[in-house]
């Protein structure tokens, strides 16, 4: 098992640290969130097929349950639950903008629901959410950021990508002066 050197930069969860970069560490191992884009679909009852790394990544997490839902009607997320009570202590917490905090809450709880991964490996994404982000029997990409796993329907993560790309060597700029390697 591997010991992290950054646990400055981590904040505590249902019992767990978890780092900035979403790696997920308790008092044994750290377990890290995987890195890159995944092709996924659902099925026709609406649960989405994990890619053997998710699974892996959420079987060994020691709370099962998760939280999938959108923040703003147009990018899913796969909370674990850990992640999404901090979350929810933040927006049941904010004091300057009460009311922006309300209604991100009323959204994602309006699209979401608790869930666990099934013996197959799928997720059920509650049909309210399937329907709000077109992803009824289509295919959708799943990208790993910040602790949570976000589902994008093409058209979407094909805009974010075209977004991503603008004066992407102008970001890199000045990431690097920053420190990225």
């Amino acid at each position: 098992m591997r010991r992290s050197s950054v646990y400055d930069r981590k904040w505590i969860l249902g019992g767990a640290y978890v780092a900035p970069q979403g790696t997920i560490v308790g008092t044994e191992a750290i377990i890290e969130l995987p890195d890159g884009t995944y092709p996924a679909k659902l099925d026709d009852k609406g649960r989405l097929k994990l890619p053997v790394t998710f699974r892996r990544y959420f079987e060994k997490l020691s709370e099962k349950k998760l939280f999938v839902t959108s923040l703003d009607g147009r990018i899913g997320t796969i909370y674990p639950i850990s992640v999404w009570r901090a979350n929810r202590n933040v927006l049941e917490n904010v004091t300057d903008d009460p009311q922006a905090a309300d209604d991100v809450l009323l959204i994602a709880n309006e699209l979401g629901a608790d869930t666990e991964v099934d013996a197959q490996g799928r997720v059920l994404i509650h049909p309210d959410l399937r329907r709000a982000l077109g992803i009824e029997n289509q295919p959708v990409k799943l990208v790993p950021i910040k602790g949570r796993i976000d589902v994008y329907s093409e058209p979407v993560y094909e805009e974010r990508r075209r977004q991503a790309m603008e004066e992407l060597q102008q970001k890199l700029l000045r990431l690097r002066s920053k420190g990225l390697k």
